[in-house]
C-alpha cells in the first residue's frame, strides 16, 4: 500500500481537482494539506485582509467537504517550504501532488519543496489545474508564444476539445482520502493573527457553495452579458473572480458552462476566460513582466513623481465621479468592476503621469480577487506598456466614459454621497456646475468634493508628450 499528500494551494475545492484525482488513483490512502503560508501573510500590510478571510472560510467549507467523504484537511500555519517536506516525512508518504501555479515565486518556492522531498527521498508531481490551456500548449505556428490575443484566442478556439472541460471524477475514487489525525481541525483567524471584515456585510460567500451559487445566478442572465458588463450599475458581470483566483470553482466547469449555453454572451464570456489564459502563459513565458514592461522600448517613458496626486488616486479625492466612485468602491469591497479597472488605470497612468507598477501593486493590496497575471496584464494593457496594450495615444477620457457607462449616475451617487443631489447634467463634470447650483445642491467644488487635480485635455497632451521617446510605435493619435 501506498500513501500520497495533496497539498491545497488557489484550487479549494474537493471536486474537479487535478492533483486530488491522480494522487486518488495512484495511491492507496491519500491525505490532504493546506498551510496557511507565512511567508505570505507576515507580508501583508494589515491584519484585516478580505482575501486571507475568503481563504479561510472556503478552507473550512473544503474541510467539511472532505470529511463527508472520509478524509479531512491537515492544517498547519507556519512557512509552506518548511511545513510541506516536514509534513510528507511524517506521514510517510511516497508522492506530494499539487496543481501547478505559474507565478515566478511560487515556482520557485515548488521547486525548493521538490527538491527537499527528492533528497528524502519522496515524489513530487504537479499538474494543471487553474487554467485550460497552459505553457506550452497553444503556440504560433513558428511554436514561439503569443504576444496578441486575438491569434491566441483563435488557437485556444481550435485547440479545444471536450476532453479540455471534461470534469476530474474525484468523487468515484474518494474511498482513498485519510482522514486527518484525532484533534486536527483549522484554527481561527484569530489564532492566525487576523480579523474579521466585512465580508459577511458584502454578502460574498466562501467556498464551493458561494461559487456555485454566483455560477447558477450568472446563468439565468448570461445571455445580457455582452450587452450589460460594461456598466457598473447593472448586475452585468458573474462576480465569480474571487472563486476562479481561488479555486472554489473549476475552470472547467465555467468553460463548459460558456460551451453547453452558447450565443453572444456566452461566447463574450468565455473570451474573458480566455484572456484569464493569456495573461497566465504571458507571465510563464515572460516572468520579467513582473518588475518591467512587456515591450522593453517603454521602459524609457518617463513617469511623474507626484506623491500628492498619487494619495489622490489612492483616497478617491481626484475631482472625477467614475474614477473617484470606482475607487471608493475597491476600498469598501475589495472588488472593482472590469470597465471601471480600465478607467482608473487609465487615469493614474495618463492623466496623472504615475507608473503603472505604483497603481498594480496598490490593486494587488486592495483586491480581494487579486491575480498577480491578470493585474499585470490588465495595468499594462491600460499603460499601453504590454502585450497587445492599446496604443498608447488612446486615452480614456474619465468624463465620457462616465456617461457612456454611468449615465443616469446611479453607480456614481452610491459610491459618492456628496454628489446625491447634483442635477444629472453636471454629474459627470461637477465643476462646469454654477456657484449657485453648487449651494443648491450641497456640495460646493472644493469644499463638499474636490475640484480636479488635473485638467485632461492638458495631462492628454503632457501623456503624448511623455510616450514621444516610442512615438511611431502604434500609429494616430485617439481618445476613448
Amino acid at each position: 500500500m501506498t500513501a500520497a499528500l495533496v497539498w491545497f494551494r488557489r484550487d479549494l475545492r474537493d471536486v474537479d481537482h487535478a492533483a486530488l484525482y491522480h494522487a486518488l488513483r495512484r495511491h492507496d490512502r491519500v491525505h490532504c494539506a493546506f498551510v496557511f503560508d507565512t511567508e505570505i501573510l507576515d507580508a501583508l500590510p494589515g491584519r484585516m485582509d478580505r482575501r486571507v478571510e475568503f481563504i479561510h472560510g472556503s478552507v473550512v467549507a473544503l474541510d467539511a467537504a472532505l470529511r463527508a467523504r472520509g478524509g479531512g484537511l491537515i492544517v498547519r500555519h507556519g512557512r509552506a517550504r518548511d511545513v510541506i517536506p516536514a509534513l510528507a516525512a511524517s506521514l510517510g508518504v511516497a508522492e506530494v501532488l499539487s496543481n501547478r501555479d505559474y507565478e515566478p515565486a511560487a515556482i520557485a518556492r515548488d521547486d525548493e519543496v521538490a527538491a527537499r522531498l527528492r533528497g528524502m527521498g519522496i515524489g513530487f508531481a504537479d499538474f494543471k489545474d487553474q487554467v485550460i490551456f497552459e505553457r506550452g500548449e497553444v503556440l504560433t505556428q513558428g511554436g514561439a508564444p503569443f504576444s496578441v490575443f486575438t491569434p491566441f484566442k483563435r488557437a485556444w478556439l481550435k485547440a479545444l476539445t471536450p476532453f479540455y472541460v471534461k470534469a476530474y471524477p474525484v468523487e468515484a475514487y474518494a474511498g482513498h482520502l485519510a482522514p486527518p489525525p484525532d484533534g486536527t481541525g483549522v484554527p481561527t483567524l484569530a489564532e492566525l493573527g487576523f480579523a474579521t471584515t466585512n465580508l459577511a456585510e458584502l454578502g460574498v460567500t466562501p467556498g464551493r457553495a458561494g461559487g456555485r451559487r454566483l455560477l447558477a445566478d450568472f446563468l439565468t442572465r448570461i445571455g445580457r452579458y455582452k450587452s450589460a458588463r460594461d456598466f457598473p450599475a447593472r448586475k452585468g458581470v458573474s462576480y465569480l473572480s474571487v472563486h476562479l483566483r481561488f479555486g472554489t470553482v473549476s475552470i472547467r466547469e465555467l468553460a463548459a458552462a460558456a460551451l453547453a449555453v452558447g450565443g453572444e454572451g456566452a461566447e463574450t464570456w468565455l473570451s474573458e476566460l480566455i484572456w484569464r489564459d493569456f495573461y497566465q502563459q504571458i507571465l510563464w513565458h515572460h516572468p520579467r513582466v513582473v518588475a518591467a514592461s512587456f515591450r522593453p522600448e517603454y521602459d524609457r517613458v518617463v513617469w511623474d513623481d507626484a506623491p500628492d496626486l498619487f494619495a489622490a488616486w489612492c483616497e478617491a479625492r481626484t475631482g472625477y465621479p467614475l474614477v473617484d466612485a470606482a475607487m471608493c468602491q475597491l476600498l469598501h469591497s475589495g472588488y472593482m468592476h472590469n470597465r471601471l479597472r480600465m478607467v482608473v488605470a487609465s487615469f493614474l497612468t495618463k492623466d496623472l503621469g504615475i507608473d503603472w507598477r505604483l497603481g498594480e501593486a496598490f490593486f494587488a493590496e486592495h483586491l480581494i480577487d487579486f491575480d498577480l497575471a491578470a493585474n499585470n496584464g490588465g495595468w499594462q494593457w491600460a499603460a499601453s506598456t504590454g502585450c497587445d496594450a492599446q496604443p498608447y495615444f488612446r486615452i480614456f477620457n474619465p468624463v465620457t466614459q462616465s456617461e457612456k457607462f454611468d449615465p443616469d449616475g446611479a453607480f456614481i451617487r452610491r459610491y459618492l454621497p456628496a454628489l446625491a443631489r447634483v442635477p444629472a447634467r453636471y454629474l459627470h463634470a461637477p465643476w462646469t456646475m454654477p456657484p449657485v447650483d453648487q449651494k443648491l445642491a450641497g456640495c460646493v467644488i472644493g469644499q463638499d468634493y474636490p475640484a480636479p487635480v488635473v485638467d485632461h485635455a492638458r495631462a492628454r497632451a503632457r501623456t503624448l508628450a511623455r510616450f514621444a521617446v516610442v512615438k511611431g510605435a502604434d500609429g494616430d493619435v485617439a481618445e476613448a
